[in-house]
Formats: C-alpha cells, sequence, structure tokens
C-alpha cells in the first residue's frame, strides 16, 4: 500500500504542476514547479521513496528516448546534421573529459572515475525544458530542432560514457584501447538490436493486421514493449540498451510509414504516448523535489567529505560546474558555427555573415540539464563490487541536482531576453512543398473516387445517382487544387479564406456541441448517441485546431 500510496501522491503532483505553472503571474517552468511540489512531498509526509538505480534506469529511460526518436523531425535533422553531431558528441566527449577533470580537481573527494560520471550525466541536454522556459517567447524552428536532434544523439553518447565511468569505478581500472573497442560493440550492438527487433515486431503485427484485422488495445500495448524489449535485448548481449531504445524510435517512424495502422490506432496511441511522456518526464522531477530534503539533511556530511564546514562551498561548486558547462558550451557553438561557415564559403562560394552573438548565447543557454541529467545520476550504483558504499555518490547526486535547478533558472531569465527581438537567418519555407503534396493529395483522390464512381454505377446502375454523388465529393478536392496551384498571391489569398473557413467551422462546432449537452441535460438522447457525436466532433475539431 506505501508503494501504491507514493505513485499516486507523485501523479498527483505532476497533475498539479502543469495547472500552477499556468495560473502563475510570472511565466515559471513546469520543471521548477515539479521539483516544488515533489519538496514539498518530501517535508510534509512520512513516505520516502527509495529509489533502485536498475529498477529507475529501465521504467524510464527506455520509453522517454524511444519517443524522442520516434517524434523527431528526420528531414530537419538531416540538414544540420554536422552541427547537432558536433554538439552531441564532440561536446560531449569534450564535456565529459573537461568537466571530469575539473571537479576533480575542485573537489579533490571526488575520485576520478567518480568525477567523469558526474560530467557525463550533466553533459545530456533536455530540449522539453527549454521549450517550457520559452513557451512565451518561441524559439526558432531551426534552433529548435538542432536542439531538439542534439538531445537526441547526447542522452544517448552521454549515458554510455556514464556506463564507462562506473565500470572504471567499480572495477579500479581503466584502459582506453579496452574502452574503444567495447564502444565499437556497445554501440553497434545497441542500434542493430534496436532497429532489427524493431522492424521484426511492426512487421509481425502488420501480417497479423492484414490476416485477422486490428485491435487497437494491442496494437497500443505492442509500441508500449517495443523499447523496453530492445532495451533488456540490448543489454542481455552486453550491448547499449540505451541506444537500442533510441534507434527503435527512429525505425519506427520509417516503420510506421510503410505498414499504417489505422487511423484510429494511431489517434489513441498518440494520446497514450503523449500522457505517458508527460507522466514520466513530470515524475522525474518530483522525485528529484521529494529527495531533496533527504539530500539538503545531510548537506553537512556531504560538505565534510569535501574538507570545508559551510554549506555554502556546496552551493559554490554548483554554480562552478554550471559556469564551467556553459563557457565549454559558448565556445563550442562559436566554434562549430564559425567552422560551418567556413565550409559553406569554400564549398559553395558564398559569403554568409557571422551570426549574432546574441545567437550563439541563447544556443548556449538553452543547454538546459533535465530528466536524462537527474534518471542518469540516480542510476549511480549504491555499493561497489566488494560491497562497501559507492565513493561520493550523495555528493554527486546533489551537484547534479543543484546544476539542473540552476540551469532551469538562468534559462529561464536568460533565454526570454536573449531571444526576444532576435533575427534569424532566414529559413526555407515549406508552404511551397505543402501546397504540392496537397495538390498531388487531391489528384489522386479525384482519380480514386472517379475509378469507384464507374465501377459502382456500372454494378448498381442508376450512373446520373453516383455521378451526383461523386461529383459532391470531387467538387471539394477539385477547390483544393485551384486554390493551391495558382499564383503565389492567390495561393495567400486562399489561405486567409481557408484560416476564416476554419473559424467559421469551428463556430458551428461549438454550437453543435451545445446543442448535444442541451439534447441530453432534457434526456432526449441516450449516452451512446451522445458519446459517438460528441467523438466526431471532436475528431473534427482536433483536425481544425493542429
Amino acid at each position: 500500500m506505501e508503494a501504491v500510496s507514493i505513485v499516486l501522491f507523485l501523479l498527483l503532483a505532476v497533475v498539479l504542476s502543469g495547472s500552477i505553472s499556468r495560473m502563475l503571474p510570472v511565466p515559471v517552468p513546469t520543471p521548477l514547479v515539479q521539483i516544488m511540489l515533489g519538496a514539498v512531498i518530501g517535508m510534509s509526509t512520512s513516505y520516502r521513496v527509495a529509489l533502485d538505480p536498475e529498477l529507475f534506469l529501465l521504467l524510464f529511460l527506455p520509453p522517454l528516448l524511444f519517443l524522442d526518436g520516434w517524434r523527431i523531425p528526420k528531414d530537419e535533422l538531416l540538414k544540420d546534421i554536422s552541427t547537432v553531431v558536433e554538439l552531441a558528441l564532440g561536446l560531449v566527449l569534450i564535456t565529459v573529459i573537461g568537466m571530469g577533470l575539473f571537479i576533480h580537481w575542485m573537489i579533490p573527494a571526488i575520485p576520478l572515475a567518480v568525477a567523469f560520471a558526474l560530467a557525463a550525466v550533466v553533459s545530456p541536454t533536455d530540449p522539453i525544458a527549454v521549450s517550457a522556459i520559452a513557451a512565451r517567447v518561441p524559439i526558432p524552428k531551426r534552433m529548435m530542432h538542432i536542439l531538439e536532434g542534439e538531445s537526441l544523439l547526447n542522452d544517448a553518447s552521454g549515458l554510455v560514457c556514464l556506463r564507462f565511468a562506473i565500470a572504471a569505478a567499480l572495477t579500479g581500472s581503466f584502459s582506453p584501447s579496452s574502452a574503444a573497442i567495447n564502444f565499437v560493440w556497445v554501440a553497434g550492438a545497441g542500434i542493430v538490436v534496436g532497429v532489427g527487433l524493431t522492424l521484426a515486431v511492426t512487421r509481425a503485427k502488420a501480417w497479423v493486421s492484414r490476416r485477422f484485422g486490428e485491435e487497437s488495445g494491442s496494437q497500443i500495448l505492442v509500441s508500449l514493449l517495443i523499447p523496453f524489449g530492445s532495451y533488456l535485448l540490448a543489454e542481455h548481449l552486453h550491448a547499449s540498451g540505451i541506444l537500442a531504445a533510441v534507434a527503435a524510435g527512429v525505425t519506427m517512424t520509417y516503420a510506421e510509414i510503410s505498414r499504417q495502422a489505422l487511423p484510429n490506432t494511431r489517434m489513441r496511441r498518440n494520446s497514450v504516448w503523449d500522457t505517458i511522456q508527460f507522466a514520466l518526464n513530470g515524475i522525474i522531477f518530483v522525485l528529484l523535489g521529494e529527495q531533496l530534503p533527504a539530500i539538503l539533511a545531510g548537506a553537512r556530511t556531504t560538505v565534510k567529505m569535501t574538507g570545508h564546514d559551510s554549506t555554502g562551498w556546496l552551493a559554490a561548486y554548483v554554480l562552478a560546474i554550471v559556469a564551467g558547462l556553459a563557457a565549454l558550451r559558448f565556445v563550442w557553438v562559436w566554434v562549430s558555427l564559425r567552422l560551418t561557415l567556413l565550409r559553406r564559403r569554400y564549398r559553395d562560394g558564398v559569403t554568409v555573415h557571422s551570426p549574432d552573438w546574441r545567437l550563439v548565447a541563447a544556443m548556449s543557454l538553452a543547454g538546459v540539464r533535465g530528466a536524462i541529467t537527474l534518471a542518469g545520476v540516480l542510476t549511480i550504483p549504491l555499493v561497489l563490487d566488494d560491497g562497501t558504499a559507492f565513493p561520493a555518490r550523495d555528493l554527486a547526486i546533489f551537484l547534479a541536482a543543484g546544476v539542473i535547478i540552476v540551469s532551469l533558472v538562468l534559462a529561464s531569465v536568460g533565454l526570454p531576453i536573449l531571444l526576444n527581438g532576435l533575427t534569424m537567418p532566414p529559413e526555407p519555407s515549406l508552404l511551397a512543398e505543402e501546397d504540392a503534396a496537397r495538390v498531388a493529395a487531391a489528384e489522386a483522390a479525384i482519380r480514386a473516387v472517379e475509378r469507384s464512381q464507374h465501377e459502382l454505377a456500372e454494378r448498381m446502375g442508376d450512373g446520373d445517382f453516383y455521378a451526383a454523388a461523386g461529383g459532391r465529393v470531387m467538387d471539394i478536392y477539385r477547390d483544393r487544387i485551384d486554390s493551391r496551384s495558382g499564383s503565389a498571391k492567390a495561393s495567400a489569398a486562399a489561405r486567409v479564406q481557408d484560416r476564416i473557413e476554419r473559424d467559421f467551422k469551428l463556430v458551428a462546432l461549438q454550437a453543435e456541441r451545445s446543442t448535444i449537452v442541451d439534447l441530453a441535460r432534457d434526456r432526449r438522447i441516450g449516452s451512446a448517441t451522445i458519446r459517438k457525436l460528441v467523438r466526431e466532433l471532436d475528431l473534427v475539431e482536433a483536425r481544425y485546431r493542429s
């Protein structure tokens, strides 16, 4: 019962956090609200969450990394793949080495292997926290795509580095050559497992659906099991379960394109995954807050490990780590952008002006640490192989938690200032691509209706009846083709007209819904009819509001 009560308290805190963050007059990131609610739970209840590192890793990381890989825009990622790789791999490696040495030099009580482990967990960034921070100051799309791609790859690279650092701490030895060979196996086998398992499962699922029909519940459950299956199989083979989960998510995108599920299944599955993502991310931050009272209560004991008496030194260490991370990121982003401009100059002969310094500063400040950092540090083992306590584990958790909170606060204050009025380099418009796709789809729809119209007329007779019905449908698609095939000015006017029609349709839908509610209150329609009509209205409204 105690475990069930804890879970319910955590979920309740996650639910309340979204409402509270919207109610506050000053924009406060939802993760900070969740941390505060978790702290309230930790101070006001007798319940305590005893975290099992391996169980925590299994429950939280595979679904989150899988979903990141599944939903990240692949085409936009490929456009800036060189920049993303430089940030996600090069910066992570420099951060692990540079910050690991810096932390060990600053706090000699932390062994070098543990310092590298701490540096590894603070290297991944969290775009969800960034988007929550900048909700009132929209982040440029290209910048957000780079941050999402960086987060996807540096989650995996940072956690793989954490694995090697923990192994070095447990064994007391580290061989660069053995680590390099092991890394090739860990990374390669993990990716192969994720890709192979996802393709096998999706193909089997498609075969069963074609032969025996599709059941939405089982399809959704299969998508939930894929990340856990990929992770566990890869770990069983001593490969990276983290990379397997990421690879499975990326593969899921392409597998779904060729083997589409039913529309009803896709809508339900998206809703389920949205809920899981919100719940898991929220629970992680609430858990951080719940652990804070115990961490702070032991702060005096923890600080004595560093050779000091004042707990203020812990705050100084956190600020020093945050400053070091920001400085490394700023330099790396600036160098990366300069190299990109030089490559374009020599390859294309195009002279591109240097970006505004505020853009570099915004990219640096957007390196917020979040759920993956906390999940990683909480997976540090409790004991060594000989049964003794893992050295400086509490101190590492405190410093990681401090880095998360401080980076969230700094970004919530600084990002809106830096992004406000910032002129971004022009991005190619996707309107022409969208118009061409709509026209091609409409032409295919007209051809399909014409074929069906002729077949029904020949089989059933009464060709005028089917011609009239098909003509009404085809007129809708012809209007779409006419509005999207004209000049740019005509297309712009068509989009304005579409927006006006959408507003009218939303007004009409609201009137329909109000009437149905009145009929239900007067008991003039039954509950089954109510559910059917409301669902239809919800689907149409979701289409117009998307």
